[in-house]
């Protein structure tokens, strides 16, 4: 070895978020010897759990599940190693201020029920859409797994796979080819507006179409996201959210133990410092305190600017492609607060501290879609939202074995706080009065949450840059609009999860198929390397 060399690897990862670790955990299983460098104490990245207040086990970030891969979970044998999905039945709860609440979820005569109370019109249209996005679904979701093509250099192999899926698929593309291309371009109001009359039941769907983006729901784009949050199943229930038992940490937990059974090295509390390169190809990495890992194969779990910009000298780097990625937008509005409760909200439309279906859900504090748009608007002049939209999980009503007896924990999604504020003000200025505004709004609902507050968290944009090293603060790992998906992820000739360095390859986020808990940049990502890997 060189001097300063401590150990050899066929591969290493950098970074134990849920898309590192599946890449490990396959490498691992097809004979390489695999390494994970991760910079926290704790594997996971954004599907972590952490026990910040004694007994209350807190998904710091990512807080439901429907996206992970059943054939990761099946491959892995993570079942084995904890991995345990809880469905959530209702799925939402949205309350009212004049005392109406709209509950929704996998029973259709609920939902027919409930919708009724604000249109009959709209509680026929609905399991006709819930159908339409169902269709849609099954069409696009075999993508997620194929290679997007470079538009420039277009393989047989591409043909091939893109031939043969679009002729098994040719009647329903056809048939559904208008709704595909408005899913994928269109806004979310135009497409709620088309299908119902309710505002009730519209504003309930639209906080899917913006939750993790910097946009609202009239911009072009956000019918994807909100098509996005409707795929996946919950233990082969299609369209179904669940909590993960434990908290979302324990997707990544099992996908480290799966690791490790198969004899891969997790280094925490390590981060890397450098990606090295020598002659066009990458061939290890330096660790903190300069300590090298030499390897054939270089996988990063970080975002595309993390990974490019920083972990690597830009002399390795073609100067068309670090241009490329520096164009990659991660506008980010998102702040995450997390808190311990002494007692379950008791809401103003739905009365009782014990445990009900209404607190089972996502519960969504958003009272029309007008107010979307105001809480945007603030975040475009580069201030909080003065009255954000609020999505409440309490995972504590469907699995108490993330909090002490009789107590609670809740997440809370809220947009908008813009990752660069104007006007001269900072978060470290901001936050407390952005996290008082919040419980002040939800105490309009639930009068007692105040009083129940035991301990509080809140996690702006910058914090999550900062602790979690996620550009701009962006969850997905850059802007999941048309212009940063499929073959244009992370950048143009490179969304087959490889670089302009020999042996370096991309594995989260930043890649096809974007954000969210799936796996599936992770999956396909393997599938590249191992590929590649004899040629190397």
């Amino acid at each position: 070895m060189a001097e300063g060399t401590v150990g050899a690897y066929d591969a290493v990862v950098v970074g134990a978020g849920h898309n590192g670790l599946v890449t490990a955990a396959y490498l691992a299983k097809n004979g390489l010897k695999v390494a994970v460098f991760e910079a926290r104490h704790v594997v996971g990245g954004c599907a972590v759990t952490e026990e910040l207040w004694p007994g209350f086990k807190i998904s710091r970030l990512s807080y439901v599940n429907s996206l992970f891969r059943p054939d990761i979970v099946r491959e892995l044998n993570l079942h084995k190693y904890g991995f345990e999905m809880l469905p959530r039945d209702p799925s939402s709860f949205t309350p009212f201020l004049d005392g109406r609440s709209l509950l929704l979820g996998p029973d259709k005569e609920l939902c027919r029920r409930e919708i009724s109370k604000f249109s009959k019109k709209d509680a026929e249209a609905y399991p006709k859409y819930e159908e339409l996005l169902t269709e849609i679904s099954e069409v696009l979701e075999p993508m997620m797994e194929m290679i997007p093509p470079n538009p420039g250099k277009i393989t047989f192999s591409d043909l091939t796979t893109y031939g043969g899926f679009l002729l098994r698929n040719r009647s329903k593309i056809k048939h559904q080819w208008s709704e595909i291309m408005r899913l994928m371009t269109g806004s979310a109001t135009d497409l709620l507006n088309e299908w119902f009359e309710s505002e009730e039941l519209k504003t309930t769907l639209a906080t899917d179409a913006v939750i993790g983006a910097n946009a609202s729901p009239s911009m072009p784009g956000t019918a994807y996201i909100l098509f996005h949050h409707v795929m996946g199943e919950c233990n082969g229930v299609r369209g179904v959210w669940g909590y993960m038992r434990g908290g979302m940490g324990a997707i990544s937990n099992a996908l480290a133990d799966s690791c490790r059974a198969m004899g891969v090295d997790i280094f925490t509390s390590t981060p890397v410092q450098h990606i090295m390169v020598k002659d066009g190809k990458a061939t290890g990495i330096v660790a903190g305190g300069g300590r090298e890992y030499t390897a054939k194969i270089v996988v990063s779990g970080a975002d595309p600017n993390v990974t490019f910009n920083k972990l690597m000298d830009e002399k390795d780097l073609p100067g068309d492609f670090v241009k490329q990625v520096r164009r990659i937008n991660y506008d980010s509005a998102s702040v995450k607060i997390n808190l311990a409760l002494s007692e379950l909200p008791d809401f103003k439309a739905a009365p009782g501290k014990q445990v009900a279906p209404h607190h089972r859900g996502t519960i969504h504090i958003c009272p029309d879609m007008q107010y979307i748009e105001e809480a945007y608007a603030d975040s475009v002049r580069g201030a909080p939202s003065q009255n954000p939209i609020l999505e409440c999980t309490i995972p504590s009503a469907v699995d108490p074995t993330i909090a002490p007896p009789g107590k609670h924990v809740m997440n809370i999604f809220t947009q908008y706080g813009p990752y660069q504020l104007r006007n001269g003000t900072s978060w470290e200025q901001e936050k407390d009065a952005y996290l008082k505004r919040c419980i002040d709004i939800l105490s309009e609902y639930a009068p007692n949450i105040k009083g129940a507050i035991l301990h509080q968290e809140i996690l702006t944009p910058v914090d999550l840059e900062k602790e979690f090293n996620l550009t701009g603060g962006n969850l997905f790992h850059g802007r999941m609009t048309l212009d940063q998906m499929f073959n244009m992820r992370p950048v143009p000739g490179y969304a087959d999860y490889r670089s302009p360095v020999k042996g370096l390859y991309q594995c989260a986020s930043g890649t096809h198929p974007g954000g969210g808990v799936m796996g599936t940049s992770g999956l396909n990502a393997s599938k590249v390397i191992l590929k590649d890997y004899a040629r190397i």
